[in-house]
């Protein structure tokens, strides 16, 4: 394993962070805190309590998954896609670098600013409601694994896009309206029965009731399912990365 290589992508993509920190941290977290302020104090004051846990506390979970599965996919598809847009991607597939560090590098960068941001939201959403996490090791499994998977997601999406607007396309018209529809504020139980079952299709919601469970122990599906979820998703994107750079594909042309 060519650790160096991986090191050198790894810092330049978190260097690449600290010099956007307005863009890739502040803002998250300043957006964020606006939800708090909207449905936690304005919403939460007429919606008293949610499976037992008041409206402010339990949207908690719901806004740190938002936030961390826009920006894995945001700064893993960008990170990859401006080096094939500035032509250096061709330095990085002829150097003595293999796809597996390749991937090891962008992807763990990525994974490493949406992890820092969840824990960032985290701390400040503890500065509006008081927050009790159960399970905090099945907290940070659950936010580990879906910065990873969606890491790899944006990272598909950046080799897939060629141009800035395809960039945007999935996150904002497929990620984005998944993720509200997924019971960031509200539960799935909540819904008709219609709905409910429709709602189930929805893999954002096996992520949240997951990650929310962790906190309070309520969950819209048993834990092992979220678990099971988010794993296949992640063996699923692993799967397709490997197939692109068996292929060439959008690398090679």
């Amino acid at each position: 394993m060519n650790y160096r290589a991986i090191r050198a992508i790894y810092l330049f993509e978190m260097a690449r962070t600290w010099r956007t920190l307005l863009q890739s941290i502040v803002s998250p977290v300043v957006s964020t805190s606006l939800y708090f302020v909207v449905f936690g104090a304005a919403i939460g004051s007429r919606i008293t309590e949610v499976e037992g846990v008041s409206y402010g506390t339990f949207i908690v979970p719901g806004l740190v998954m938002l936030s961390v599965l826009t920006q894995s996919i945001s700064n893993a598809s960008f990170g990859i896609y401006f080096p094939k847009f500035a032509g250096t991607i061709y330095e990085i597939l002829s150097a003595p670098i293999s796809y597996l560090e390749i991937v090891i590098g962008y992807v763990g960068a990525a994974a490493t600013k949406s992890i820092i941001l969840g824990l960032i939201i985290l701390a400040t959403a503890g500065l509006f409601v008081p927050l009790h996490i159960q399970h905090p090791v099945w907290m940070l499994t659950f936010l580990v694994l879906t910065a990873v998977t969606f890491s790899l997601f944006g990272f598909i999406i950046g080799i897939w896009a060629d141009g800035f607007e395809k960039l945007q396309m999935i996150p904002m018209l497929v990620v984005t309206p998944l993720t509200f529809l997924g019971g960031s504020f509200y539960s799935v139980n909540m819904l008709p029965s219609a709905w409910r079952t429709l709602t189930l299709f929805n893999p954002v919601v096996y992520l949240i009731s997951g990650f929310r469970w962790s906190f309070y122990e309520i969950a819209d599906v048993s834990v092992g399912l979220s678990l099971g979820m988010t794993a296949g998703f992640l063996i699923a994107c692993m799967v397709i990365v490997a197939w692109i750079f068996r292929t060439g594909y959008r690398l090679k042309n």
